[in-house]
């Protein structure tokens, strides 16, 4: 049975991805080494898969079904940069994702116990939902990149319409992943 690594997101409009485009534009000024992500492929991810079979993808949309039934769209705030492990200490850069209306973490948990129940293992950490922009390879350049940081901490990117959720395949390629829907989940039913 073939095997294809995926995983479960929400897609942004294009207007987050331009203020990602603008954040990212700025911070590569610094010349710090550091693994851009391209801002077309970045996505809010709700659970990461791995390697699933493919006959399985109708069955995880299901479930997502009956995890998300009675959630009607909502809107998120991408707003502030921040840094795993930490601000100073810098491996992944990320802009942080508030939900004013409290719904994303329910959703997220009931997704997570849905896929739980049918034979997917529980995600280890909390999830904390945040856009990955970079990954930092080495301390190269990397005052000047906690300088221009500094400049993003507060920043606003605008609002995210949460519509649907989407299973993506995703191919690695030598130029960056390649991610195809699998399936689609509209919230609200409609």
């Amino acid at each position: 049975m073939p095997k294809i690594r995926s995983f479960l997101a929400i897609e942004l409009p294009p207007a987050i991805t331009e203020g990602i485009e603008r954040v990212q534009g700025d911070l590569k000024q610094s010349h710090a080494d550091v693994r851009w992500v391209d801002p077309s492929r970045i996505h809010l991810t709700l659970k990461f898969f791995g390697n699933i079979e493919e006959v399985a993808c109708d069955e995880i949309m299901d479930a997502v079904g009956k995890a998300a039934l009675g959630v009607m769209p909502f809107t998120l705030a991408v707003k502030g940069l921040g840094a795993f492990p930490s601000i100073r200490n810098p491996r992944v850069i990320w802009l942080g994702v508030e939900d004013g209306g409290h719904v994303l973490k329910p959703l997220q948990g009931a997704v997570e116990e849905r896929l739980h129940q049918i034979g997917y293992p529980r995600e280890e950490r909390d999830f904390k939902p945040h856009l990955t922009v970079g990954r930092v390879r080495s301390g190269k350049g990397k005052s000047e990149l906690l300088r221009r940081m500094e400049h993003f901490l507060g920043d606003d990117l605008g609002e995210l319409r949460v519509e649907r959720i989407v299973l993506f395949k995703s191919d690695l390629r030598p130029t960056g992943p390649m991610y195809t829907e699998l399936g689609a989940l509209k919230l609200g039913g409609g």
